[in-house]
């Protein structure tokens, strides 16, 4: 089966082709740690794990790095306010957005890499694009010369008139031409690097760059992000990889859509902004997940009560008869085992269509349909059962949505016939009682 994506590069959904048979090299751009990782931050680390996990179900192996950004304006404020060092402020964030990653149930990644531990060669960098005309001093700081890139723009369609007109409203007299972003800035505050243009810390824009070329070399396959960073971040990435390797640094660009809460922008300045932590402390990582996925990455997704509520009305319809059947199994003393490899195809074939995991959610609940018609029968074909189980076991998996996991005791078989007896007796106070037992041990 072939996998189709949308490439921001070209504007079209296109089939993936790997730079090496069998291998994904992909990079997604991490945070800037000065604070917790809000809802929105989310999105991204789960939409690009679901993305690995597609492609590690058909025998990929994938090569997954996001970095931290561990020196940064706001990260030296906040250090400042704290009256502590920077490494202070980014190892706290970095290990409250490690916890995020882990507590949302993705996969580790190949490599997780600091802007502080890769000073040397973003140096080693700008000072080659300098020498080769691309990049030039001045006063200590250093800047692109934007105008050597002739399809300056093109990747994330911006009108070059129109952004002179904005860029001279705080045009900067050091620089040649108001679009020429800075690779370094002098600086007399908070942590700062030697070079040989003067004391000082690279900007944002180069050090993607570097972290990429050092971790999974000069071009990779798919490089992705939020949807606000395809302006001017990644327009500025792919200046300076053209300029240096004459490459786009990846062959694939995704980008995921914002967030929304309650129907508005979620913004510092509208107070609406929520912590992934207390999110997920609230509804749980499974949920989130799902919530999360429902939309298409590409959508604008909206978190509110109403969507919350839908999303664990589905999420149930999954997992209620996936459990019901793990119990009336192990009640009869049945192994279940297969999988129905024709749905799980299905599936695939769905999300391989741009990650669409709408119609990936589809075929999940054809086969949640297949499970509670065979559930229902008096003489239960446990094989089928079997068959429905392992498929939405894999299904899931690919979500990176945990599996409801069910082993009776004995006491827990002891309660089932007890409520049984009381069910045929007809002893409803005692059955209700014991149906609550039952509830309470999330075994019905």
């Amino acid at each position: 089966m072939s996998i189709r994506l949308y490439n921001t590069l070209s504007g079209q959904i296109e089939e993936f082709v790997p730079i090496r048979q069998g291998e994904v090299s992909m990079y997604v751009c991490g945070p800037t740690v000065y604070n917790h990782a809000h809802i929105g931050n989310a999105r991204p680390m789960i939409v690009f794990d679901t993305l690995r996990r597609l492609f590690e179900a058909q025998g990929y192996t994938v090569k997954y790095v996001s970095n931290y950004t561990d020196v940064d304006d706001k990260i030296i404020r906040r250090a400042q306010q704290e009256n502590v060092a920077e490494a202070v402020i980014s190892s706290r964030y970095i290990e409250a957005y490690q916890k995020v990653r882990e507590s949302l149930n993705t996969e580790p990644l190949y490599a997780a890499p600091k802007v502080t531990e890769t000073m040397e060669e973003i140096i080693r960098f700008i000072d080659e694009l300098v020498q080769a005309g691309y990049a030039y001093e001045a006063e200590g700081d250093v800047y692109f010369r934007v105008s050597r890139i002739p399809t300056y723009g093109q990747f994330s369609r911006q009108n070059l008139d129109d952004l002179q007109v904005g860029a001279r409203v705080e045009e900067n007299a050091k620089k040649e031409n108001p679009l020429d972003f800075a690779l370094w800035k002098k600086t007399e505050l908070g942590i700062r690097w030697s070079s040989p243009w003067g004391l000082g810390r690279p900007g944002w824009h180069t050090e993607c760059v570097v972290m990429i070329h050092k971790e999974l070399g000069d071009k990779i396959d798919i490089h992705g992000g939020g949807m606000d960073l395809r302006f001017p971040h990644h327009e500025n990435e792919i200046a300076q990889s053209e300029a240096l390797t004459h490459n786009a640094i990846a062959n694939y660009w995704m980008h995921n859509a914002m967030i929304n809460i309650n129907g508005e922008k979620m913004s510092k300045s509208l107070g609406n902004v929520s912590w992934a932590k207390d999110v997920i402390d609230k509804l749980g990582a499974d949920l989130v997940r799902w919530l999360m996925l429902s939309v298409h990455y590409r959508g604008e997704l909206n978190f509110s009560d109403e969507t919350i509520e839908t999303a664990r009305k589905e999420l149930d319809k999954v997992r209620t008869p996936m459990k019901q059947a793990l119990v009336s199994s192990q009640l009869e003393n049945i192994t279940l085992q297969g999988r129905d490899e024709e749905a799980i195809h299905r599936f695939i074939e769905a999300m391989n269509d741009d990650l669409n995991t709408p119609n990936g959610y589809a075929q999940i609940f054809e086969t949640v349909k297949k499970l509670n018609q065979a559930l229902r029968q008096r003489q239960k074909d446990w094989d089928g059962i079997g068959a429905q189980i392992g498929a939405l076991s894999a299904m899931l998996r690919i979500l990176g949505i945990r599996i409801p996991q069910v082993q009776l005791s004995d006491a827990d078989r002891e309660l089932f016939v007890r409520w049984n007896q009381a069910k045929a007796q007809k002893n409803f106070a005692e059955a209700d009682q014991l149906r609550a037992a039952l509830t309470e041990k999330d075994l019905l």
